[in-house]
Formats: C-alpha cells, sequence, structure tokens
C-alpha cells in the first residue's frame, strides 16, 4: 500500500516506522520538515490512502486537500469538528472516502463502547451522578481531548437530564463536567466516574505507549481504500 503521511511529529515517524515494518511504501511526507512536499502533489494514482495526524488548525485544510485530490484520508487530528459536516459533504461530492476517529486504540474504542452501556444502564436505575477527567501530556494543545468528547457525548446520548458538557466542575445538574489535566508524559488517561451516595463506580482507559494508536490508524488505512463515504472505528471492529 502507497501510503502518504501528513504530519511528522511523534505519532507520524511511529507510522512511518510500523508502515514500513508492514510492507506498505511511505511516498511522501507533508509536513513543515519537508517542505518541498505538497498535498497537491499526490492524487488516488500514486497514493493510495492518506494518513492525518497534525493540528486543529491544520486538519480540516488538509481533509479537504485530500478529498479534493481524490485520496482516501484517515484523520486522526482533533479539535477541528465544527468543520466535520463539511468535510462530510465533500466527501460525498467527491465519491472519496473519510475515515475519522478521536483516538485510533483498539482498547479505547472498546471504552467507548462500554460508555455507553454502563452510561445507560446507570440512567435505567438512577441515583448517580457521572464526570469524565482526561489526563495527557502538557504538549497536547487540545482541551478536552477528542476522546474526552466521545465519551462524553456517548454519556449525554444515554443521560436526557444531562444536555450539555462544561470543560471544568460544575454544580449544576444539566451539565457533564469534563476535567483536563496536563502533566509531564502522559500518554493519554480517561476516566468515567460514576458517583452515589451508596458507591463509587469507575470505567478506565490508560495508554501505556502510543503503539495502540498507530496499529489502530494503520488498520484503518488498510481497510479504507474501496470504500465509499464517511466511517469511523465502530464501522472498523463492528461495534
Amino acid at each position: 500500500m502507497k501510503l502518504l503521511l501528513i504530519g511528522y511529529g511523534k505519532m507520524g515517524r511511529a507510522i512511518e516506522a510500523q508502515a514500513i515494518a508492514r510492507g506498505h511504501q511511505v511516498v511522501g511526507i507533508v509536513d513543515p520538515t519537508h517542505p518541498n512536499v505538497h498535498i497537491t502533489g499526490f492524487t488516488a494514482a500514486t497514493a493510495d490512502v492518506a494518513i492525518e495526524f497534525t493540528h486543529p488548525d491544520a486538519a480540516f485544510q488538509n481533509v479537504q486537500a485530500c478529498l479534493r485530490q481524490g485520496i482516501p484520508v484517515v484523520c486522526g487530528s482533533t479539535g477541528w469538528l465544527h468543520h466535520f459536516p463539511e468535510a462530510q459533504a465533500l466527501s460525498q461530492q467527491t465519491g472519496t472516502p473519510l475515515f475519522y476517529a478521536s483516538n485510533y486504540s483498539i482498547g479505547v474504542n472498546l471504552f467507548f463502547h462500554f460508555n455507553e452501556y454502563i452510561a445507560a444502564k446507570m440512567h435505567q436505575f438512577g441515583g448517580y451522578d457521572v464526570q469524565v477527567r482526561e489526563i495527557h501530556h502538557t504538549q497536547k494543545v487540545d482541551q478536552p481531548s477528542g476522546t474526552a468528547l466521545t465519551a462524553a457525548e456517548g454519556i449525554l446520548r444515554h443521560f436526557p437530564n444531562k444536555t450539555t458538557w462544561r470543560n471544568e466542575p460544575t454544580q449544576t445538574s444539566e451539565e457533564l463536567a469534563i476535567i483536563s489535566e496536563r502533566e509531564g508524559a502522559v500518554v493519554g488517561t480517561h476516566i468515567v466516574t460514576y458517583t452515589s451516595p451508596a458507591d463509587s463506580i469507575e470505567l478506565k482507559h490508560e495508554a501505556h505507549s502510543r503503539d495502540g494508536f498507530v496499529q489502530g490508524a494503520l488498520l484503518a488505512a488498510e481497510w479504507l481504500p474501496g470504500h465509499q463515504g464517511v466511517f469511523g472505528m465502530k464501522d472498523l471492529l463492528g461495534l
């Protein structure tokens, strides 16, 4: 498979190493460290799929460029989802598939799955309040994390009395608190806590390295060509 890498930070370099180990070819790297390489220099004939891990401010432009060039794109950048309906429309218009996930770890996506199941059960029986907490390294730009937002959205779907989220502690019962912490070199920890006067229940995912994210992104890249539409990890994992 011919891969176009967009972004050459820690994730981009890890994806490159694992992609080559899996027998794939990296045909280009679009990044300020490679100033003479541009997305417009590639087409579906020269790149089977692009993998995009950059910055919230650049992600949507990169996704747009890939879709317009007819290159299927796997995007892992967060913080740009206010543009997601436009990306969906462009994917449909160009007939080029888009795969987006806030987190590509298989473990995290099972966490999302169980999070929704538990949220539905907790609301059914009542008596519990809920909070999301996320901890990441100090270099992470966006907060709350895309993973925390996905977890929050799953809770909101099953807690009708929670109508929105707030990125700080809240005493308002209609708001779901998301607590963001930035410390050291933490890869990523997400905790959903349910509390009642009687007890507390926690669902936690803690990443030990980036390997899970890289493996999931490459699985998505291997799966996406030949599909048409907009997809996510539920489609890939059959959840």
